[in-house]
């Protein structure tokens, strides 16, 4: 070992490189650098003796934890799926069985109609009968409709039924405020 640092010194005199810089590493059989080969020197077959070669192969290291943010890094709307439709490919397939979906909705609905007219049967009830107190259509001389017909499917409560109500809920809330509760309000 002295004798190749002499050596190393009078080249780098000369203008030489550096070789105790610069120089070979030490290298493995894989010829990866030796780990550790700073405080020993073993060259040749020394390196393939029994306890040497111990002395430099190392468990590599656990591969490191990934922790909760590293894991949803990755997580986006891919992963959920939302963007699956932006490829081009479902759409023209949707559109295809949404036609034979309709297509076939319509025979079904047909073939009912023809059976139900084989049938005979009654008349469907109206469930929205016309009111014959309707004064809902008033008629110029010419006998021309002057308002048009609208039909509500929900009773509205008049202007006078919804002051009752406000009128007997205000009654309630001062009754109740006032210690009153034993008495209720009757609906007139």
């Amino acid at each position: 070992m002295r004798e190749k640092r002499h050596w190393e010194v009078q080249i780098k005199s000369l203008g030489g490189p550096d070789h105790a810089r610069v120089g070979p590493k030490m290298l493995d059989q894989d010829g990866k650098e030796v780990p550790g080969n700073r405080g020993y020197k073993y060259f040749g077959a020394a390196k393939d003796l029994p306890g040497v070669r111990e002395l430099f192969e190392q468990e590599p290291p656990p591969p490191p934890r990934r922790t909760r943010a590293d894991l949803m890094r990755d997580v986006d709307a891919d992963y959920y799926g939302y963007r699956d439709d932006d490829d081009g490919l479902l759409m023209p397939l949707e559109q295809e069985a949404e036609k034979e979906a309709i297509a076939r909705a319509v025979d079904e609905w047909k073939r009912n109609k023809e059976q139900d007219k084989d049938q005979d049967l009654p008349e469907e009830e109206d469930i929205y009968p016309e009111d014959p107190d309707d004064k809902r259509i008033e008629e110029d001389e010419d006998g021309e409709a002057i308002r048009p017909i609208v039909t509500s499917h929900v009773a509205v409560p008049s202007q006078k039924d919804i002051e009752e109500a406000l009128l007997r809920r205000k009654k309630q809330e001062l009754l109740e405020k006032y210690g009153c509760m034993d008495v209720k309000m009757e609906p007139s």
